[in-house]
Protein backbone atom coordinates (compact mmCIF):
# COMPACT_ATOMS: atom_id res chain seq x y z
CA UNK A 1 0.00 0.00 0.00
CA UNK A 2 1.62 3.15 -1.29
CA UNK A 3 1.70 6.82 1.15
CA UNK A 4 -0.90 8.31 -0.39
CA UNK A 5 -3.09 5.11 0.43
CA UNK A 6 -2.35 4.64 3.80
CA UNK A 7 -3.07 8.54 4.55
CA UNK A 8 -6.63 8.13 2.88
CA UNK A 9 -7.32 5.32 4.96
CA UNK A 10 -6.22 6.86 7.77
CA UNK A 11 -8.61 10.47 6.82
CA UNK A 12 -11.40 7.78 6.19
CA UNK A 13 -10.81 5.99 9.61
CA UNK A 14 -10.88 9.09 11.87
CA UNK A 15 -14.07 10.33 10.06
CA UNK A 16 -15.68 7.25 10.92
CA UNK A 17 -14.22 7.65 14.23
CA UNK A 18 -15.87 10.72 14.59
CA UNK A 19 -18.76 10.48 13.25
CA UNK A 20 -19.30 7.35 15.42
CA UNK A 21 -18.42 9.50 18.32
CA UNK A 22 -20.59 12.31 17.31
CA UNK A 23 -23.32 9.60 17.07
CA UNK A 24 -22.78 8.25 20.67
CA UNK A 25 -23.17 11.84 21.83
CA UNK A 26 -26.05 12.78 20.17
CA UNK A 27 -27.56 9.55 20.86
CA UNK A 28 -26.53 10.02 24.78
CA UNK A 29 -28.15 13.67 24.60
CA UNK A 30 -31.58 12.83 23.44
CA UNK A 31 -31.44 9.67 26.24
CA UNK A 32 -31.17 12.52 28.81
CA UNK A 33 -33.88 14.41 27.24
CA UNK A 34 -36.71 11.52 27.19
CA UNK A 35 -38.62 11.61 30.25
CA UNK A 36 -37.61 8.54 33.05
CA UNK A 37 -40.43 5.78 32.99
CA UNK A 38 -42.52 6.82 35.91
CA UNK A 39 -41.25 10.30 36.41
CA UNK A 40 -42.96 13.38 37.59
CA UNK A 41 -44.97 15.28 34.76
CA UNK A 42 -43.93 18.02 33.41
CA UNK A 43 -45.29 20.72 30.91
CA UNK A 44 -44.12 24.46 29.77
CA UNK A 45 -46.57 27.04 31.30
CA UNK A 46 -46.83 30.59 32.94
CA UNK A 47 -44.06 30.65 36.30
CA UNK A 48 -44.26 34.15 38.20
CA UNK A 49 -42.32 34.54 41.92
CA UNK A 50 -45.40 36.18 42.73
CA UNK A 51 -47.65 32.91 42.87
CA UNK A 52 -48.57 32.04 46.39
CA UNK A 53 -48.66 28.83 47.95
CA UNK A 54 -46.25 27.59 45.26
CA UNK A 55 -42.75 25.10 45.61
CA UNK A 56 -40.54 26.45 43.43
CA UNK A 57 -37.25 23.92 42.79
CA UNK A 58 -34.73 23.53 39.44
CA UNK A 59 -36.31 20.29 38.03
CA UNK A 60 -33.64 17.89 37.67
CA UNK A 61 -35.84 14.71 36.31
CA UNK A 62 -34.57 13.54 33.05
CA UNK A 63 -36.70 15.09 29.80
CA UNK A 64 -36.73 18.42 28.05
CA UNK A 65 -37.30 20.50 30.69
CA UNK A 66 -34.22 19.59 32.50
CA UNK A 67 -32.88 22.21 34.45
CA UNK A 68 -35.57 25.01 34.12
CA UNK A 69 -37.19 26.77 37.44
CA UNK A 70 -40.51 24.60 37.80
CA UNK A 71 -43.44 25.31 40.11
CA UNK A 72 -46.03 22.78 42.35
CA UNK A 73 -48.68 23.63 44.30
CA UNK A 74 -47.08 23.71 48.04
CA UNK A 75 -49.62 21.52 49.70
CA UNK A 76 -49.24 18.82 46.46
CA UNK A 77 -45.82 18.51 45.47
CA UNK A 78 -46.66 15.41 43.58
CA UNK A 79 -48.50 17.19 40.67
CA UNK A 80 -47.82 18.21 37.71
CA UNK A 81 -45.27 20.51 37.33
CA UNK A 82 -45.06 23.70 35.43
CA UNK A 83 -41.96 24.48 33.66
CA UNK A 84 -40.30 28.27 32.93
CA UNK A 85 -37.73 28.91 30.54
CA UNK A 86 -35.54 30.20 33.30
CA UNK A 87 -32.85 27.45 33.21
CA UNK A 88 -30.24 27.29 35.90
CA UNK A 89 -27.38 25.36 38.40
CA UNK A 90 -28.30 27.11 41.78
CA UNK A 91 -31.43 29.47 42.09
CA UNK A 92 -33.42 30.73 45.23
CA UNK A 93 -36.32 33.28 45.67
CA UNK A 94 -37.88 35.57 47.72
CA UNK A 95 -40.62 38.25 47.54
CA UNK A 96 -40.97 38.42 44.37
CA UNK A 97 -36.71 38.57 43.59
CA UNK A 98 -34.86 35.72 42.15
CA UNK A 99 -31.08 34.76 41.69
CA UNK A 100 -30.32 32.49 39.11
CA UNK A 101 -26.78 30.72 38.91
CA UNK A 102 -26.14 29.43 35.56
CA UNK A 103 -22.94 27.80 33.63
CA UNK A 104 -22.87 27.47 30.39
CA UNK A 105 -20.11 25.11 28.28
CA UNK A 106 -17.73 27.20 25.99
CA UNK A 107 -14.86 27.03 23.98
CA UNK A 108 -12.50 26.96 26.08
CA UNK A 109 -14.15 27.07 29.88
CA UNK A 110 -17.32 27.29 31.10
CA UNK A 111 -19.08 30.26 31.41
CA UNK A 112 -20.30 31.24 34.59
CA UNK A 113 -22.70 34.05 35.67
CA UNK A 114 -25.28 35.50 38.11
CA UNK A 115 -28.84 36.68 36.75
CA UNK A 116 -31.08 38.78 39.59
CA UNK A 117 -34.55 38.13 38.06
CA UNK A 118 -37.81 39.95 38.79
CA UNK A 119 -41.24 38.35 39.78
CA UNK A 120 -41.79 37.76 35.67
CA UNK A 121 -38.13 36.11 35.71
CA UNK A 122 -36.86 38.56 33.54
CA UNK A 123 -33.59 39.49 34.15
CA UNK A 124 -32.44 42.63 36.12
CA UNK A 125 -28.74 42.53 36.94
CA UNK A 126 -26.10 39.93 35.42
CA UNK A 127 -22.57 39.42 36.85
CA UNK A 128 -20.18 37.37 35.62
CA UNK A 129 -18.68 34.58 38.18
CA UNK A 130 -15.15 33.43 38.80
CA UNK A 131 -16.06 29.84 39.03
CA UNK A 132 -18.44 27.02 39.35
CA UNK A 133 -21.94 27.94 40.94
CA UNK A 134 -22.85 26.28 44.48
CA UNK A 135 -25.02 28.14 46.87
CA UNK A 136 -27.49 30.59 46.37
CA UNK A 137 -29.95 32.66 48.64
CA UNK A 138 -32.21 35.90 48.07
CA UNK A 139 -32.74 37.94 51.67
CA UNK A 140 -36.93 37.49 52.93
CA UNK A 141 -37.48 41.40 51.93
CA UNK A 142 -35.88 40.56 48.01
CA UNK A 143 -33.64 43.24 48.62
CA UNK A 144 -30.18 41.59 48.50
CA UNK A 145 -28.85 38.32 46.73
CA UNK A 146 -25.49 36.04 47.46
CA UNK A 147 -24.10 33.61 46.25
CA UNK A 148 -20.86 31.19 46.37
CA UNK A 149 -18.95 29.49 43.71
CA UNK A 150 -16.17 27.46 43.57
CA UNK A 151 -12.90 29.28 42.36
CA UNK A 152 -10.95 25.48 42.75
CA UNK A 153 -11.63 22.32 43.75
CA UNK A 154 -15.24 20.50 43.35
CA UNK A 155 -16.27 20.05 46.65
CA UNK A 156 -16.32 21.25 50.24
CA UNK A 157 -14.90 17.76 51.60
CA UNK A 158 -11.83 18.31 48.96
CA UNK A 159 -8.80 18.65 51.04
CA UNK A 160 -8.16 21.80 49.08
CA UNK A 161 -10.59 23.96 47.86
CA UNK A 162 -11.25 27.96 47.46
CA UNK A 163 -14.70 29.42 47.05
CA UNK A 164 -15.64 33.49 46.50
CA UNK A 165 -19.10 34.49 48.14
CA UNK A 166 -20.91 37.99 46.93
CA UNK A 167 -23.83 39.73 48.06
CA UNK A 168 -25.61 42.37 45.61
CA UNK A 169 -28.13 44.84 46.17
CA UNK A 170 -30.75 43.67 44.07
CA UNK A 171 -32.10 47.58 43.85
CA UNK A 172 -29.22 49.51 43.43
CA UNK A 173 -26.52 46.66 41.75
CA UNK A 174 -23.94 47.80 44.42
CA UNK A 175 -22.03 44.43 44.63
CA UNK A 176 -19.82 43.13 47.14
CA UNK A 177 -17.33 41.05 45.40
CA UNK A 178 -16.04 38.96 48.05
CA UNK A 179 -16.73 38.68 51.68
CA UNK A 180 -13.30 38.00 52.47
CA UNK A 181 -12.71 41.93 52.32
CA UNK A 182 -15.14 42.26 55.61
CA UNK A 183 -13.79 42.29 58.87
CA UNK A 184 -13.10 39.69 61.06
CA UNK A 185 -13.58 38.49 64.66
CA UNK A 186 -12.82 35.34 65.68
CA UNK A 187 -13.55 34.28 69.39
CA UNK A 188 -13.79 38.45 70.31
CA UNK A 189 -10.29 39.09 68.22
CA UNK A 190 -9.45 40.98 65.34
CA UNK A 191 -8.26 37.85 62.46
CA UNK A 192 -6.83 37.61 59.16
CA UNK A 193 -5.10 35.17 57.39
CA UNK A 194 -4.69 33.81 53.34
CA UNK A 195 -6.86 30.71 53.70
CA UNK A 196 -10.14 32.34 54.85
CA UNK A 197 -13.40 31.15 52.80
CA UNK A 198 -16.91 32.12 52.87
CA UNK A 199 -19.82 30.35 52.12
CA UNK A 200 -23.56 29.77 52.43
CA UNK A 201 -25.29 33.13 53.11
CA UNK A 202 -28.64 33.38 54.65
CA UNK A 203 -30.24 36.83 55.93
CA UNK A 204 -32.60 38.00 58.41
CA UNK A 205 -35.37 40.30 57.88
CA UNK A 206 -33.53 43.82 58.30
CA UNK A 207 -31.64 43.89 55.41
CA UNK A 208 -28.49 44.01 57.20
CA UNK A 209 -27.98 40.81 58.98
CA UNK A 210 -26.81 37.50 57.46
CA UNK A 211 -25.09 34.30 58.86
CA UNK A 212 -22.68 32.22 57.05
CA UNK A 213 -19.82 29.78 57.24
CA UNK A 214 -16.27 31.00 57.67
CA UNK A 215 -13.48 28.40 56.95
CA UNK A 216 -10.07 29.15 58.17
CA UNK A 217 -6.77 26.61 59.53
CA UNK A 218 -9.18 23.79 59.12
CA UNK A 219 -12.20 24.62 60.94
CA UNK A 220 -15.42 26.04 60.30
CA UNK A 221 -17.24 28.61 61.77
CA UNK A 222 -20.44 30.03 61.89
CA UNK A 223 -20.27 33.89 61.70
CA UNK A 224 -23.00 36.71 61.93
CA UNK A 225 -22.37 39.51 59.89
CA UNK A 226 -23.88 43.06 58.96
CA UNK A 227 -23.93 44.48 55.05
CA UNK A 228 -23.34 47.41 56.32
CA UNK A 229 -20.71 47.66 58.65
CA UNK A 230 -18.59 44.90 56.21
CA UNK A 231 -18.19 43.06 58.84
CA UNK A 232 -18.43 39.43 60.68
CA UNK A 233 -18.35 38.13 64.18
CA UNK A 234 -17.32 33.96 64.90
CA UNK A 235 -20.30 32.13 66.75
CA UNK A 236 -19.87 28.62 66.60
CA UNK A 237 -17.35 25.79 65.72
CA UNK A 238 -18.28 23.04 63.33
CA UNK A 239 -21.08 24.72 61.23
CA UNK A 240 -21.76 24.55 57.43
CA UNK A 241 -24.36 26.10 55.33
CA UNK A 242 -26.50 27.73 57.96
CA UNK A 243 -29.86 28.34 56.70
CA UNK A 244 -31.94 31.01 59.27
CA UNK A 245 -35.42 30.27 60.65
CA UNK A 246 -38.36 32.32 59.39
CA UNK A 247 -39.09 33.47 63.25
CA UNK A 248 -35.18 34.00 63.20
CA UNK A 249 -34.59 31.97 66.47
CA UNK A 250 -32.55 28.73 64.82
CA UNK A 251 -30.08 28.04 62.64
CA UNK A 252 -30.22 24.80 60.49
CA UNK A 253 -26.94 23.52 58.95
CA UNK A 254 -24.52 20.63 58.36
CA UNK A 255 -21.85 19.83 60.67
CA UNK A 256 -19.03 17.73 59.60
CA UNK A 257 -19.74 13.94 61.67
CA UNK A 258 -15.99 12.36 60.96
CA UNK A 259 -12.95 14.87 60.31
CA UNK A 260 -11.79 14.86 56.89
CA UNK A 261 -14.53 13.16 55.10
CA UNK A 262 -17.40 14.18 53.17
CA UNK A 263 -19.65 13.62 55.81
CA UNK A 264 -22.28 15.95 56.95
CA UNK A 265 -25.17 15.64 59.53
CA UNK A 266 -27.93 17.60 59.63
CA UNK A 267 -28.49 19.50 62.93
CA UNK A 268 -30.61 23.13 64.09
CA UNK A 269 -28.89 25.29 66.32
CA UNK A 270 -31.05 27.67 68.80
CA UNK A 271 -29.22 31.05 68.53
CA UNK A 272 -30.12 32.14 72.16
CA UNK A 273 -28.16 29.06 73.97
CA UNK A 274 -26.22 27.63 71.56
CA UNK A 275 -27.62 23.83 71.93
CA UNK A 276 -27.55 22.32 68.50
CA UNK A 277 -30.11 19.25 67.90
CA UNK A 278 -29.36 16.43 65.31
CA UNK A 279 -32.33 15.43 62.88
CA UNK A 280 -33.84 12.36 62.00
CA UNK A 281 -32.00 12.68 58.56
CA UNK A 282 -29.05 10.40 58.82
CA UNK A 283 -27.83 10.10 55.59
CA UNK A 284 -25.25 12.47 54.47
CA UNK A 285 -26.56 15.75 53.26
CA UNK A 286 -24.03 18.58 51.55
CA UNK A 287 -26.47 21.09 51.08
CA UNK A 288 -27.78 24.59 52.60
CA UNK A 289 -31.27 23.75 53.82
CA UNK A 290 -34.06 25.65 53.07
CA UNK A 291 -37.03 26.32 55.80
CA UNK A 292 -40.53 25.49 54.21
CA UNK A 293 -41.88 27.27 57.12
CA UNK A 294 -40.83 27.77 61.33
CA UNK A 295 -41.23 23.40 61.90
CA UNK A 296 -39.80 22.40 58.44
CA UNK A 297 -36.87 21.91 56.39
CA UNK A 298 -36.06 20.90 52.65
CA UNK A 299 -33.10 19.36 51.31
CA UNK A 300 -31.45 17.91 48.22
CA UNK A 301 -30.15 14.19 48.28
CA UNK A 302 -28.46 12.36 45.32
CA UNK A 303 -31.24 10.65 43.38
CA UNK A 304 -30.99 6.56 43.29
CA UNK A 305 -30.43 5.30 39.93
CA UNK A 306 -30.31 8.44 37.93
CA UNK A 307 -27.33 10.17 37.06
CA UNK A 308 -26.98 13.54 37.91
CA UNK A 309 -30.03 14.60 39.68
CA UNK A 310 -31.29 14.34 43.08
CA UNK A 311 -34.61 14.67 45.10
CA UNK A 312 -36.10 16.67 47.76
CA UNK A 313 -36.55 15.54 50.84
CA UNK A 314 -38.30 17.07 54.35
CA UNK A 315 -37.32 16.49 58.13
CA UNK A 316 -39.32 18.15 61.13
CA UNK A 317 -36.71 21.04 62.44
CA UNK A 318 -37.08 19.60 66.43
CA UNK A 319 -35.13 16.41 65.75
CA UNK A 320 -38.48 14.05 66.04
CA UNK A 321 -40.13 12.39 63.56
CA UNK A 322 -38.49 10.98 60.17
CA UNK A 323 -37.28 12.10 57.00
CA UNK A 324 -39.65 12.18 53.51
CA UNK A 325 -39.84 12.64 50.29
CA UNK A 326 -40.96 15.62 49.19
CA UNK A 327 -40.06 15.82 45.29
CA UNK A 328 -38.13 13.38 43.12
CA UNK A 329 -35.76 15.04 40.06
CA UNK A 330 -35.67 18.23 41.89
CA UNK A 331 -33.60 20.26 43.80
CA UNK A 332 -32.63 24.53 44.96
CA UNK A 333 -36.27 24.42 46.92
CA UNK A 334 -38.11 28.10 47.19
CA UNK A 335 -41.48 28.43 49.12
CA UNK A 336 -43.50 30.90 47.00
CA UNK A 337 -45.72 32.94 49.71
Amino acid sequence: MTLSHRLLVLALAVLLLGGLGTALVLRAAARADQPREGGPTVAAGEVTLTQRDRLAFLNTAQGPHRGALATVPADAPEAARTASGLTCQRFHAAAGTGVCLSSTPGALAQENRAVIVDAGLRPLWDFPLAGTPSRARVSPSGRFAAWTVFVSGESYGAAFFSTRTSIVDTRTRALEPDLEKFAISLDGRPYSAADVNFWGVTFAKDDDTFYATLGTAGQTHLVRGSVSRRAVTTLARNVECPSLSPDETRVAYKKRVTRGASLWREHVLDLSTLREVPLAEKRSVDDQAVWLDDRTLAYALPSDGAVDSTDLWTVPADGGGAPRLLAPGAASPARLR
